[in-house]
């Protein structure tokens, strides 16, 4: 008898169609780069507020918020990506996401618009080699002139990065 073996696929090897990534939008800038998250990851923005830092944490971890009773582990998404920290401004907000199944924020700059791209607006991620991770671009947006990074919310972190995330909440 012949035995099957199968390989369960991972959610970084699940690919989606250009067809599958058109839809609305939710879209935020980092200095003057725009990106893009799909609109039912996000359950709301607010402003900024104190944030409790948390002691032995990843670098990108800003720490976390109290919202509502109920503790919101905060990324700097400017730390997550390599790019250099800025001074807080009125602007400066928190989109809480969903993300692996954990509600968490992220800081941005500033939020910009929801948007509605189409397919035929949609490119895919360039590659960049093999050593430069660009799993987390869904693809690239043309959307009213400009170019938007749309974000795949879910491979920004890796499942360990969620994990140390979550335990940052649970302390």
């Amino acid at each position: 008898m012949e035995e099957t073996m199968t390989t369960p696929v991972s959610d970084t090897a699940v690919e989606r169609s250009l067809e599958d990534l058109a839809g609305k939008y939710f879209t935020f800038f980092l200095g003057k780069e725009e990106y893009g998250l799909e609109i039912l990851k996000v359950r709301e923005i607010i402003g900024m507020m104190d944030v409790t830092p948390v002691p032995r944490t990843p670098g990108f971890v800003r720490g976390v918020i109290n919202l509502r009773g109920k503790v919101i582990p905060v990324v700097e998404l400017r730390r997550k990506f390599g790019m250099p920290d800025v001074e807080q401004t009125n602007e400066t907000c928190i989109i809480v996401v969903q993300a692996r199944g954990v509600e968490m924020g992220a800081i941005v700059d500033r939020v910009s618009e929801v948007t509605d791209i189409a397919a035929e607006e949609i490119q895919e991620a360039p590659s960049f080699g093999s050593n430069v991770d660009t799993d987390f671009i869904l693809g690239i947006g043309k959307s009213a002139g400009h170019v938007k990074l749309l974000l795949d919310i879910d491979r920004i972190l890796s499942a360990q990065e969620v994990d140390q995330v979550q335990a940052v909440a649970q302390n």
